[in-house]
């Protein structure tokens, strides 16, 4: 009686295994791939049929990618010759491959050396490797074109459009008629910009991205993009700290930052002297008696201080510019990124605050802000009842609670690192 073989998938570390009935564990390493197999075109038929069946029915793990707090996740295919972006982008999660009719071949020799989920583009279809429709597939260049799309029409559960002309306003009216429809719409992207056009428009974006590449470092940079807006629904640990000390340092040249987005009560950036601790500074969202509010704005510090963007890494104030990303973060610890629009650097009185965690370590944080009445730390939320969320630095006192965000002190062009660090 032959083996029953289950694939047990590892997407980040390995290769998939496959254990039998017998309770053997044949591990399929990147340098050997299908050594210990005794019959390798059964398992390799058996493997692929079963990939492939649940591309058909549903998108696998591999194949999508998070996209921030509340947001479906986005499906993403290659189409590529390209050895080398194959490789690259099985090793990240993404399995699934399109390929030309007259690459059938390659579809065969690439399933040799990796688990791969193959479709077939046709003429106006897209098919899996029985044959099976898997997408229907629409070149849009017209808004007659445009117009016949319609969800009802459509008998395949995917629909792969290839935008020929304009990208973000057929983008925006697929993704309106498509709205109330289960089924998933891809658009062809030749580069990452392309693919981020697609993924943000109408705020929800198309549902997947069928990235048509020959070389690695497009893929290399939308995989990138996808790791930025996981961020999105990852919670920070913001931790509670006691003021120690509060004093008037005197004049430094102070950063504004201005976002393209607006913040609510309690949002604000994560800003600290030392990358070991940052303070959660809050936004100008709220209403005060002498100057309007700017819910676009955090006074963050002066220009040394360092300040959190995507990817887990910090930098300088002074090193914000328009275009850039930056994360905001609620008191709760929800991040979101935001592209700063302008940075205003002007010369302000300063303010040193000092404060310490609640463990037994005696680490003291620190942050420098302008002395004025619209700068403020965000406070911890006491159970239910609604706190302060901002406490004025004017109005700062020693053994006031403010929250703060502790981590990893060394830092090498923003990126932790693991090394000896003294900074006082």
């Amino acid at each position: 009686m032959s083996p029953l073989w289950n694939p047990v998938i590892n997407f980040q570390n390995e290769l998939p295994c496959f254990i039998s009935s017998s309770a053997k564990i044949w591990t399929l390493s990147r340098r050997n791939p299908w050594h210990n197999f005794d019959s390798l075109s059964s398992i390799r038929s058996e493997k692929t049929q079963l990939r492939c069946t649940r591309c058909l029915s549903m998108a696998s793990p591999s194949e999508t990618s998070s996209f921030g707090t509340g947001k479906k996740s986005k499906r993403v295919w290659i189409w590529t010759k390209n050895k080398q972006v194959m490789t690259a982008a099985v090793e990240r999660g993404w399995d699934t491959f399109v390929f030309s009719p007259q690459h059938r071949q390659l579809a065969t020799d690439w399933s040799s050396i990796a688990v791969i989920c193959p479709l077939f583009i046709g003429e106006g279809e897209i098919l899996d490797g029985q044959s099976n429709r898997v997408a229907t597939v629409f070149d849009v260049s017209t808004s007659d074109e445009l117009e016949r799309l319609r969800p009802e029409d459509e008998h395949a559960e995917n629909i792969v459009v290839n935008l020929l002309d304009w990208q973000v306003i057929p983008a925006e009216n697929i993704i309106a008629v498509f709205q109330s429809s289960q089924k998933t719409v891809f658009a062809i992207s030749n580069n990452p910009s392309e693919a981020q056009i697609f993924l943000e428009a109408l705020e929800h974006g198309l549902g997947g991205i069928v990235l048509k590449v020959e070389d690695v470092k497009p893929l290399l940079e939308l995989k990138e993009y996808f790791d930025r807006r996981k961020e999105e629904s990852n919670l920070l640990n913001l931790t509670k700290a006691s003021v120690t000390r509060v004093h008037v340092a005197g004049m430094g040249d102070r950063v504004c930052v201005d976002l393209c987005s607006l913040m609510r009560p309690g949002e604000g950036l994560l800003v600290g002297s030392f990358a070991r601790g940052l303070f959660l500074v809050h936004s100008e969202c709220l209403e005060l008696n002498y100057i309007a509010s700017r819910p676009f704005r955090v006074n963050a510090g002066p220009v040394h201080a360092y300040v959190a963007v995507p990817g887990g890494k910090t930098c300088y104030l002074s090193e914000l510019k328009a275009g850039k990303e930056v994360i905001v973060v609620n008191r709760l610890g929800q991040p979101r990124i935001a592209i700063v629009g302008r940075v205003k650097i002007e010369t302000r009185q300063l303010i040193l605050v000092e404060a310490k965690g609640h463990s037994d370590d005696e680490t003291i944080y620190s942050i420098f802000l302008q002395n004025a009445e619209t700068v403020a730390l965000v406070g911890p939320s006491e159970g239910n009842t609604k706190s302060k969320a901002a406490v004025p630095v004017t109005s700062l006192k020693v053994g006031d609670e403010v929250l703060l965000r502790v981590q990893g002190g060394a830092r090498h062009t923003g990126i932790e690192i693991q090394e000896f660090i003294v900074e006082n």
